[in-house]
């Protein structure tokens, strides 16, 4: 499918995620990964930090509201809350939770796991499923790509600056 995969290794797209347990049959399946210069909980600290707002294109997914760049203290997603602050309140909801390792949430329809990967290098890759229309999976896909692509470099970034400050 166009625009499902970015990033990722063919192992990372064989792995199993908290959302393939989400989805019997998904007609969309994506996956998205950044290698990060940084500690493994460094990461994870950033992932966490999604449940205060997107941090993908503010303008278009947080009503022009900068996400926050400093590093906060968000406590342990726990399933049932909220995934993420976008639009002005709370959106989607936590499904599962792995401390430290994988946080898998449900938004508009669509289950995905953020999964840190420890490894020679630090690997954050999120997985994508959902049950769509055919002729509406390759959009949603495509859609998908250009605004996780931005969250997952917003995270690296954010969690490499992390790693250098004092």
């Amino acid at each position: 499918m166009i625009g499902d995969r970015w990033g990722v290794t063919d192992e990372e797209v064989r792995r199993r995620y908290g959302c393939d347990d989400l989805v019997a049959h998904p007609t969309l399946e994506a996956w998205r990964g950044v290698t990060v210069h940084a500690t493994p909980a460094a990461v994870w600290a950033r992932v966490r930090q999604v449940r205060l707002a997107p941090y993908s294109y503010d303008l278009v997914d947080n009503l022009g509201r900068r996400s926050p760049r400093e590093l906060r203290e968000v406590p342990e997603p726990e399933v049932g809350d909220p995934f993420t602050h976008a639009f002005g309140r709370p959106q989607g909801r936590v499904r599962a939770v792995v401390p430290g390792q994988e946080l898998t949430a449900t938004i508009v329809g669509a289950h995905m796991s953020y999964a840190v990967l420890a490894g020679a290098d630090t690997r954050l890759v999120l997985k994508v499923v959902a049950r769509t229309s055919r002729w509406l999976s390759p959009a949603v896909s495509v859609g998908d790509l250009v605004m996780a692509r931005r969250q997952l470099l917003n995270l690296k970034r954010l969690a490499e600056a992390d790693e250098r400050a004092p």
